[in-house]
């Protein structure tokens, strides 16, 4: 038994229960630092809670927490990170993973089945946390007492379904299906805003759509508490053994005597807790012996409401803060404190995600802001509304203001908050004055994201009470408190010195120095009901402008605070033409292993169990650009906890080999010398994951750098220097036409203009992961997330001295790849298997997303500097471009890019295109293969030229575009191998068709009009085109029919998200059933495509490039083709005995009869059909905040030829996630480094993809359906990369929205408008970026031209 203080004894087993399975564990179980995911994955077999992040940021191992209250005889819902949580502090909790939900066995719930058929789930990782997210919230909504929904819907709102998910990230679909899939369940939505599914077809009435949905019983919603539970319910673990101790105290008596006796104790390290959540931000590293857990102490955890004010304990979680805030139970609270109240609430909804606000308390986030400088949004609220903390110090309670606590030293782990006090308000009121006073507060966030999950730039809240006079205009500033946060900053503060210049003042343009915030909230107060100006309605119609001053204050504030905005997404269109033609290929058929995706049940790398004796990896990593290597020791002197070897390049038993490809090697380890920060160093290898990741983090390397040049850390440098990689003549591309004659016959002339690119990173949900496992006869069988076993098994050889046939790799899906599993993941791969071979033990690594950042590499930078020639007209006749690409320190596929770079550029008809292009190498990590590699950064790198052609010319650059695109005869000048036939070349249609359809030009012209009425929001608008060349690669493939006539599939190229196997199932199935017997249309569902094996189908290539699955598909047809040849005879036989035949009989007569049912095939591309274009074109609308940067994407409208698409689900899919993917490039994703290459954005905290709030709000795709191409793989075309550098329309547009913006500054300021065009928009376009390039004092410039027109 665990003694406390006091005397008491309390339980020594932890008991709760997951999925309904009781659970207990004693103190020598389980160390108190033990989250709750780390548990699930390694002592149970629930493996749906995924490690995206580890810090609470991505929501892949998001699990339903219920806690039971025996008095309210209530049960508590809700969602919490698994990868935070405490295991310890679960005591008497239920937890219901995705596989509690719903299963394949005891049947998928309808979340997941509308997954399913809502097209929701792709590569599949993030799936089961979003599900779960979903079904909390269907759990607590329909616990209300709101009206009892229509039949198969639930209680949620169609607001409450966007927001459920808001904080899971998605790298693949681009969130639009699964935003569909859960606004399925609201009991307000409309079913014609709900997209394409597998459900029902176009035009049927909403009855129909009701009744084909997966049934949902809202009865049944609730979570089910396990009885046994109830029984055993107690205040807290209490778990001690000889070196830790996990305290659970029930009083603050208790707990000053554990704080005493811990005092007296010296040497041991004690961690106050309640939900962990500050771990996700910090990442602490030290050991500690004792944990004391708050939530069990009611004095912390109560809320206690009166006439002064609401009193919240310190240990209550942010969402019940919310919740009492927002449902505030006191009558008579004035209405000014209800208002102040209710906006805290609505601004703390938007801090972190839900899952993370429902178990982070609201004292452990003041009290990161109080010692660690947390850059908190909660002490920038609450400081204007002079908010008091209670604290415990010792034996002595003391009471401060916020400002004074925040003001304050760090407190050390003595100092306990006990509550936070936030005042009631009330504006003072004289019946006798001729004036009226008002209570004004406001809340304001600018932040990456609308709805939260971000850190923001700056935050800020203001209270002011303000009198109007009766009989004159103007406001008086009675009293005011303003409070700014801003990241990085110390704390948030208070604007005393404004302050004090502002109160009493009559408020006016003159008088009001207000900047961004301050101006929002104060200017509708220097204005009466009749001067509201036109710029403050929010759309097209200059006739809605007459609004009373309530309705203008509040615009005024929601113009700019993030915090109000609507971020829900509007009804989209799709548009698809399935075809029947080689049926059931052409079909939207729904995503093969979708629903065990769902559930949690399909299989990745990391969820294989773990081998016996299975021992874990960590990667030592070079910090410094270029350095020998003298020696490796750790921090404390000796081998941390758990440690068994550190394996480095003298353990290497063949060839110090990362990777072997085509393109070049790559040494597995620095041999003595790192050439760049993040270089592999060694593996230490120990008993447990978290064991190596903390003996990694303790490694300490001794660097020499005597007798070294300095690195080359920029492409500049390694153009000094000349480090160069070689490209082979045959991969680099050629000139077209005459630079020289081009531009003599131009009008005008830019000269040497300069673009630069930055990085990007994958964001691939799953990271690297590996598991080597040694097998007889000295062999190895390893199972890799990779997207190219070939060359992992290749390398493998090689790297481990054996005979090829010794090696087994072994893939079955991946999570999320993006080119960043073809190359970087082989020497994962490899060093997992050295260590395996060398301790001849199994080894296994998952790298930790810090980790996976550093080592990644990313998407290639650039340089670039273009001369271009045009006519009067636009019309371009000459381009001339010197690319400078940073390829890091080894060659990877870097020498593919000039290529890949010049035949994007391509798109335009030029004229003339000049061209040099050099691969630098540098000392920083290796660049990689990143979806549309080279493409997008050629699409950045055309419509700057075109946009700065338009600029100089001051026409508008749609003409431009418009005047610039191919015609057949000039596309066949550019693209001589790829062109195919006049009538194949649909760009020109659909760049007319998309016009129409997204009334692109109608558009143009109203929002030139919202621009003119509207000074702080901007409108810009953009269509760009695509044309893309296709390479389509060899490929093997077998199929195989049992004797029951199942039929098996197997293709050495990898599913990852795209629809492989889906394509390869409908593939099968329509071969097969060219033998035209009973049953034989009917086989998709017999039809089951297996894992990739390198020693089962060899010469399986890479995945990658966008032509994988149709290639693999001609693989499979062509392997089918051979077994209806042999098949044939013996069918019409049996038709002439039986009159008919079904497929099972076929089948079982054929292995009777000793037919060969197993075909391989390698399918060789001719020189005809090997590449092709494809062709799109998008048109993007966005609206730029002037006063704060941020830029939202309004509407996308896309129209992209998929030739017959194999499958138009599939592909829809890939259109939108791609599309999304490149909104992340292009405005959202940055990669920094510090001074020596090292990657300084290493987690969610830094790197931010976009998420479902920021896509477009109105997202319209059309899959174009060509007709017949006799040369393409069932006349289909790609899908997978192309449609991402359309994303650019989103850039282009909000480059639009600034160009006005920069107008009304010049014009404020007396400059010239026309030079306000010229400027280069950086990518990504961030927040700050568009606020610098839209003017940082804007607000200024404003109010000195408003004086200077007085």
């Amino acid at each position: 038994m665990g003694e406390v203080a006091g005397g008491e004894t309390k339980q020594s087993s932890l008991v709760f229960a997951v999925n309904g399975k009781r659970f207990e564990l004693f103190d020598s179980d389980i160390h108190p630092s033990t989250t709750l995911l780390e548990f699930l994955r390694s002592h149970t077999h629930f493996k749906s809670v995924k490690l995206g992040c580890g810090e609470g940021g991505c929501g892949a191992c998001v699990v339903l927490l219920s806690k039971y209250d025996p008095v309210l005889d209530q049960v508590e819902d809700s969602t919490v990170s698994s990868c935070l949580t405490l295991l310890c502090s679960l005591n008497g909790c239920s937890i219901t993973t995705a596989e509690g939900v719903g299963n394949s066995k005891d049947g998928f719930h309808p979340i997941q089945e509308r997954f399913v058929g809502f097209h929701a789930s792709q590569c599949g990782f993030c799936t089961p946390g979003m599900c779960v997210s979903l079904y909390s919230a269907l759990v607590n909504a329909d616990k209300t007492n709101r009206p009892k929904p229509r039949p198969g819907f639930s209680k949620l709102t169609v607001t409450e379904a966007e927001k459920a998910i808001a904080g899971n990230l998605c790298r693949c679909t681009g969130y639009r299906p699964i935003a569909d899939a859960c606004k399925s369940f609201s009991a307000d939505v409309d079913m014609e805003d709900l997209g394409y599914n597998s459900f029902w077809k176009k035009g049927e009435s909403d009855e129909v759509k009701m009744s084909r949905l997966p049934a949902y019983n809202h009865n049944h919603a609730s979570s089910k508490f396990p009885e046994f539970l109830k029984k055993e319910i107690k205040a807290g673990a209490n778990l001690c053994s000889k070196l830790y101790h996990w305290y659970s105290p029930t009083s603050i008596e208790q707990l000053q005597s554990f704080l005493q006796k811990n005092e007296a104790e010296d040497g041991t390290s004690m961690k106050i807790v309640v939900g962990n959540t500050g771990m996700g931000y910090y990442k602490e590293q030290e050991h500690y012996d004792k944990y004391i857990d708050l939530k069990h102490i009611p004095e912390l955890s109560i809320i206690v409401q009166d006439q002064t004010g609401i009193e919240i304990g310190a240990a209550v979680t942010i969402s019940k803060a919310i919740e009492a805030l927002k449902q505030n139970k006191i009558g008579d609270f004035p209405l000014d404190s209800k208002t102040v109240f209710k906006k805290i609430s609505d601004h703390m909804e938007k801090i972190a995600s839900g899952f993370v606000r429902n178990s982070g308390s609201v004292g452990g986030n003041l009290m990161m802001a109080q010692r660690k400088q947390f850059p908190s949004d909660i002490a920038a609220i609450l400081l204007p509304v002079e908010a008091i903390v209670n604290i415990m110090i010792g034996q002595k309670l003391e009471k401060f203001t916020l400002e004074e606590f925040l003001g304050r030293p760090p407190l050390d782990s003595k100092a306990i908050l006990l509550s936070i006090k936030i005042p009631s308000w009330e504006s003072t009121k004289d019946i006798s004055s001729e004036t009226d006073t008002k209570l004004l507060f406001e809340t304001y966030r600018a932040a990456p994201r609308p709805l939260g999950n971000a850190l923001p730039y700056l935050n800020a809240a203001f209270l002011a009470e303000v009198s109007f006079s009766r009989n004159s205009t103007g406001a008086t500033l009675n009293n005011c408190r303003l409070a700014f946060g801003a990241y990085a900053a110390k704390h948030p503060i208070r604007a005393r010195t404004v302050e004090k210049f502002l109160i009493g003042k009559v408020l006016s343009v003159s008088s009001s120095l207000a900047v961004g915030f301050l101006y929002e909230f104060l200017s509708p107060l220097v204005r009466t009901p009749d001067e509201i100006p036109g710029d403050q309605f929010n759309g097209y119609n200059s006739a809605l402008l007459h609004v009373d001053y309530n309705n203008e204050l509040k615009e005024n504030c929601d113009e700019l605070n993030g915090t109000k905005i609507s971020t829900l997404l509007s009804s989209s269109k799709q548009i698809i033409q399935s075809s029947n033609e080689y049926h059931p290929v052409g079909q939207p058929v729904t995503k093969a292993g979708a629903a065990i995706q769902a559930s949690g049940e399909a299989v990745f790398v990391d969820d294989i169990p773990a081998p016996s004796n299975c021992l874990y990896g960590a990667f030592i990593y070079s910090t410094e650009p270029l350095a020998w290597v003298k020696s490796i020791s750790f921090k404390s002197g000796s081998s941390p906890v758990g440690v068994t070897a550190v394996i480095s390049a003298k353990d290497i038993p063949g060839k110090n080999l990362g990777c072997r490809s085509v393109f070049g090697d790559e040494p597995l380890y620095a041999d003595e010398l790192v050439q760049c920060a993040g270089d592999r160093i060694a593996l230490v290898v120990a008993d447990t994951q978290r064991h190596a990741d903390l003996a990694a983090n303790l490694a300490v390397i001794d660097y020499d750098k005597e007798n070294l040049n300095p690195p080359i850390l920029s492409v500049e440098e390694a153009v000094k220097r000349g480090s160069f990689l070689e490209i082979p003549p045959f991969l680099y591309p050629e000139q077209v036409g005459d630079f020289s004659k081009g531009m003599a016959e131009a009008d005008h002339q830019i000269l040497s203009a300069e673009i630069k690119l930055g990085s990007q990173y994958y964001f691939y949900m799953e990271t690297q992961t590996t598991l080597a496992v040694p097998d007889e006869d000295d062999s190895m069988v390893v199972y890799s997330s990779t997207q190219c076993p070939q060359i992992a098994h290749e390398t493998l050889a090689q790297c481990l001295g054996l005979p090829a046939n010794n090696i087994r790799v072994i893939t079955r899906r991946i999570g999320g790849g993006f080119g960043g599993k073809t190359i970087r993941a082989v020497s994962v791969a490899a060093a997992c298997a050295v260590a395996a071979y060398k301790l001849q033990r199994p080894v296994r690594t998952y790298l930790n997303r810090k980790t996976d950042m550093i080592m990644a590499g990313g998407r290639h930078p650039m340089e670039v500097t273009y001369t271009v020639g045009f006519k009067d007209s636009g019309k371009i006749t000459a381009l001339k471009l010197e690319i400078l690409i940073d390829a890091g320190v080894f060659q990877d596929i870097s020498i593919m890019m000039a290529h890949t770079v010049v035949e994007t550029l391509k798109r335009y008809d030029w004229g003339a295109l000049n061209f040099d292009v050099k691969i630098c190498k540098t000392n920083l990590p290796s660049r990689s293969a990143m979806r549309a590699p080279g493409e997008v950064q050629a699409s950045f790198i055309a419509e700057t030229i075109i946009e700065h052609v338009a600029s100089s010319l001051s026409i508008e650059v749609d003409t431009v575009r418009s005047i610039n695109l191919h015609t057949y005869g000039s596309l066949g000048l550019f693209y001589k191998s790829s062109a195919g036939e006049p009538l194949q070349y649909t760009l020109p249609a659909i760049w007319d068709k998309l016009a129409v359809s997204s009334s692109f030009h109608q558009r143009t012209e109203m929002i030139k009009e919202f621009n003119r009425f509207n000074k702080w929001r901007k409108r810009g608008i953009s269509r760009v085109p695509i044309v893309q060349e296709m390479i389509v690669k060899p490929t093997r493939a077998t199929v195989s029919i049992l004797n029951d006539g199942s039929i098996v599939v197997e293709v050495g190229r990898i599913e990852m998200g795209q629809g492989l196997w889906t394509k390869a199932k409908q593939t099968a199935a329509y071969g097969l059933s060219l033998i035209k017997c009973d049953g034989s249309e009917e086989l998709l569902d017999k039809v089951r495509v297996i894992q990739a094996d390198t020693l089962s189908l060899i010469q399986g290539g890479f995945t990658g490039g966008s032509t994988t699955s149709e290639s693999s598909c001609e693989a499979v047809r062509l392997c089918c083709n051979v077994l209806v040849e042999r098949l044939t005879a013996l069918k019409e036989k049996l038709v002439e005995q039986m009159g008919s035949l079904r497929w099972e009989t076929l089948i079982l007569q054929a292995y009777v009869a000793s037919v060969d049912l197993s075909a391989s095939t390698l399918f060789l591309p001719d020189s005809t059909s090997s590449q092709y274009l494809n062709y799109g074109a998008a048109v993007s609308e966005v609206q730029v905040n002037l006063l704060t940067g941020e830029t939202t994407t309004l509407r996308t409208d896309i129209i992209y030829d998929s030739g017959q698409s194999l499958n138009p689900a599939v592909d829809l899919g890939q259109i939108e996630g791609a599309y999304v993917q490149g909104i992340g490039f292009f405005m959202l994703e940055e990669y920094p480094t510090n001074s020596d290459g090292l990657v300084t954005a290493n987690g969610t905290w830094s790197y931010k993809i976009p998420t479902m709030d920021t896509i477009p709000k109105q997202f319209n795709v059309e899959i174009l359906n060509s007709g017949h191409h006799q040369k393409r793989v069932l006349s289909s075309k790609a899908s997978g990369e192309p449609p991402l550098t359309l994303a650019v329309s989103v850039h282009c547009a909000t480059r639009a929205a600034i160009v006005e913006a920069r107008r009304q500054l010049a014009s404020w300021s007396g400059f010239d408008k026309s030079n306000s065009e010229i400027f280069q928009l950086e990518v990504p376009a961030t927040m700050p970026v568009v606020k610098e390039r839209s003017g940082l004092d804007s607000v200024e410039k404003f109010l000195r031209w408003t004086m200077g027109t007085k």
